[in-house]
């Protein structure tokens, strides 16, 4: 049964008409800001690939993707996508990108085992960003820098909002604040990793949590990340690894913790390797991606995706995603949101 919260006295800010002109404001400003931010520039993404080449996103490699024979193509199998992680590294090796340049893109996909609650929906729609990177970049200090930049075109778009619409005050602190996943599990080693992570966003207000992926001292990982994009196996001192993350900030229409983005430095051939021998699957070394990066035919990387209909839902302050993207929705939700002013779109 999907679950829903629905906040008591909840009334949203906006009409729906206000909230439809909104959405696409802060879609343009933010974009905008992004890519002038980290130089990146728009390139047009795929809705489909094909099947069996390693270039969809795994996501934890147990959702299924939805998938469809082409009938002009023998009956090729392509999968709608769950992210352009790998796709988008493969795009910048194709265009021959600098070192400190990117793309970004409107990502659209479909996961069909979502479930289905004020934040998670059927149809994922996000900002995928790109960016070329040396090898030497490959530290916490340039990944910090890059967050840092993101987390200031959040808050620039922020002030937007509140320059367009008096009654949405800001509420991002000044700074993120940066908190390894296994500094944050030895501070609270009795709670689940979703409540860690409501403790530390409550308390700062946002957060970039880093290294998910990697076991923790408990044996288990922060949450699941799949092998063979971000680095979560590289050591980073006093028993740490990754060098990848999620911001997270502090949503108080929900009184919960919300991922804005999820994001790191990708991995190299060797980290790839070592990734893809923790999770037992080597087997994936031979695919067309892993192929491309361990024969070197790849460029270093950071990346991720920053959800879309997320960022308008926490900056309208609305209680459910519904509220500011068309997905579809049980019957029973439907009913409950329509009785206490969510309106889903």
């Amino acid at each position: 049964m999907p679950h829903l919260y629905i906040p008591e006295h909840y009334r949203p800010v906006l009409t729906g008409k206000e909230t439809e002109q909104a959405i696409v404001r802060i879609k343009n400003f933010f974009q905008l800001t992004l890519s002038t931010r980290l130089n990146l520039t728009r390139v047009t993404a795929p809705l489909f690939v094909p099947r069996g080449k390693g270039l969809n996103d795994d996501l934890n490699g147990t959702e299924r993707a939805v998938h469809f024979p082409v009938k002009d193509m023998n009956e090729q199998e392509l999968e709608i996508v769950h992210s352009l992680a790998k796709w988008k590294r493969v795009k910048i090796a194709e265009m021959g990108l600098q070192s400190g340049f990117g793309i970004y893109t409107d990502m659209n996909a479909i996961r069909a085992d979502e479930e289905l609650d004020n934040i998670h929906s059927l149809y994922v729609d996000q900002w995928d960003w790109e960016l070329a990177m040396e090898e030497s970049d490959r530290t916490l200090d340039f990944l910090k820098a890059t967050v840092e930049k993101i987390y200031d075109c959040l808050k620039c778009t922020e002030f937007f909002i509140y320059d367009n619409y008096s009654a949405i005050e800001p509420i991002l602190p000044k700074h993120i604040t940066f908190i390894h996943a296994e500094d944050l599990y030895a501070q609270y080693p009795n709670l689940s990793g979703k409540e860690r992570e409501r403790k530390c966003a409550r308390q700062y207000g946002a957060v970039f949590l880093i290294g998910i992926g990697a076991p923790l001292k408990n044996g288990e990982p922060h949450d699941g990340r799949a092998p063979d994009y971000d680095d979560w196996i590289t050591e980073t001192g006093s028993g740490r690894h990754g060098l990848n993350g999620d911001l997270l900030v502090w949503n108080p229409v929900l009184d919960d913790v919300l991922e804005l983005s999820s994001m790191g430095i990708r991995v190299s051939p060797q980290t790839m390797r070592e990734q893809l021998a923790a999770r037992n699957c080597m087997e994936r070394a031979s695919l067309f991606f892993h192929t491309k990066l361990l024969n070197r035919e790849l460029p270093q990387t950071i990346g991720g995706g920053i959800g879309q209909s997320r960022l308008c839902m926490f900056f309208l302050r609305k209680a459910h995603i519904g509220e500011t993207q068309v997905s579809v929705w049980p019957d029973d939700m439907r009913a409950q949101c329509a009785g206490r002013s969510i309106l889903l779109l």
